[in-house]
């Protein structure tokens, strides 16, 4: 199989990894090109140790480090404006936002993530939770949860809470949810499926993104009910019991992803 056939499935999603950590989509292509132009003129090879996904992108680092750092100092001025993520990863340290990037929205686990940017295991997870303080801090909001077992719904609230988050509601009900969302309007919502009157928290998230763009991650015992496949299924989803940890995170990487956010008000 050719070099082009073994990577080919992996070139758009290493663009938009490019792009997001450059912030710009002109700039990102180069490096993968460059990364590209290096393996086929066998100045740079894939590791035959790793899967070809993690090689390609240990070496797109390595191309990237040898001459990435000039662009943080010296951007493009012709190059449009970032979205409001891209700003946001912009100012996240460089190596952290690598890590952040490489696990939150390219999927790769910490250690894939280790061996891509060639250091050990205790260095990315550091480098994980820098990025997640950093973001964290910034993109503090007020958040709806959709509970109806009291003792969860606390450890929810104290988690969010936790990450400098306001808690605007706790409802056990759709009804009460969607009274909720009138009174006061959160920038995340945490739901569960199955509610306290037999009402479902699917149709209370129904309800609730039919007046506001807001993003919602769900937390269920109950997952199956939403991964049918017979519609859009939901980009975050954890399920219960949960580690306080993945909580956390999906948290962080909802209102940072999210195209747009209610702030926090001052």
């Amino acid at each position: 199989m050719s070099l082009l056939a073994r990577l080919a499935p992996h070139l758009p999603y290493i663009r938009r990894y490019a792009r997001a950590l450059t912030g710009d989509q002109n700039t990102g292509d180069h490096y993968v090109r460059v990364a590209l132009e290096a393996l086929a003129a066998g100045e740079r090879s894939l590791d035959a140790d790793l899967s070809p996904r993690v090689a390609l992108y240990r070496v797109f680092h390595a191309i990237w480090l040898s001459s990435g750092a000039q662009l943080e100092a010296r951007r493009d001025e012709s190059a449009s404006p970032p979205d409001d993520a891209a700003q946001r990863l912009m100012r996240i340290a460089p190596r952290s936002r690598q890590a952040f990037l490489l696990t939150a929205l390219e999927g790769f686990t910490p250690t894939e993530a280790a061996q891509i940017l060639d250091c050990d295991f205790g260095e990315i997870e550091r480098l994980i939770a820098d990025a997640q303080a950093e973001i964290d801090a910034e993109l503090a909001t007020e958040v709806l949860i959709i509970e109806d077992e009291p003792v969860i719904a606390a450890d929810i609230e104290a988690l969010v809470r936790e990450l400098g988050h306001d808690v605007t509601d706790i409802a056990a009900t759709r009804g009460e949810a969607v009274d909720a969302v009138a009174r006061r309007t959160p920038g995340l919502v945490l739901a569960d499926i199955q509610l306290a009157d037999g009402s479902s928290g699917i149709d209370a998230v129904k309800d609730i993104l039919g007046r506001l763009d807001v993003p919602v991650i769900f937390i269920t015992a109950f997952p199956e009910r939403l991964l049918t496949g017979e519609r859009p299924e939901p980009t975050f989803l954890i399920t219960k019991p949960f580690q306080p940890e993945t909580v956390k995170a999906a948290i962080g990487q909802a209102l940072f992803f999210h195209p747009r956010r209610t702030r926090k008000a001052a």
